[in-house]
């Protein structure tokens, strides 16, 4: 084990350690586990909440903030998706406790990075209208909270920088 954790740290390793139920063979892939790609789990799901950093890096300051950010202009799919897949968080964390199966975690924020990055890849977040703006930043942050707190549950950490 010590060995692993030299080659790939700690975090790849208790990432990959958790994708698997304790019912199923583990195979252990330390290249993959290496790789600073989107193959690779634990890095494409750090990858969000740094990503999510960047963008309120880039926000200027004052511009934008209002109290309670207008929620209902996030019609498109991709936000609606993205909005129900972060309201699942407790739902999740509660059964993952209920069934004794911490690897549904990593499964949730592998989900929940994959629609970041495809809305990501699709719509701004700073640009639009200031109510869009301010909404999709809500938005933004809430996803940043679910991976931060997901990963922490896990013993992972959220990087703000890669």
């Amino acid at each position: 084990m010590r060995e692993v954790l030299d080659e790939v740290g700690v975090d790849a390793a208790r990432f990959f350690y958790l994708l698997r139920s304790f019912h199923t063979h583990l195979d252990f892939d330390l290249t993959l586990a290496k790789t600073q790609s989107r193959n690779n789990p634990v890095y494409y799901v750090q990858y969000v909440h740094a990503r999510i950093c960047s963008i309120f890096a880039r926000r200027k300051p004052g511009k934008n903030r209002r109290r309670t950010p207008p929620l209902s202009i996030l019609t498109f799919p991709e936000e609606v998706r993205l909005m129900k897949a972060v309201a699942r968080f407790p739902d999740v964390v509660s059964e993952c406790a209920k069934t004794l199966e911490p690897h549904r975690i990593p499964f949730y924020l592998i989900e929940v990075s994959d629609l970041f990055h495809a809305f990501y890849h699709q719509h701004r977040f700073l640009g639009e209208s200031p109510e869009r703006t301010q909404a999709r930043l809500a938005l933004a942050l809430g996803v940043k909270t679910v991976v931060a707190s997901g990963l922490s549950l896990i013993g992972v950490t959220a990087p703000d920088r890669m």
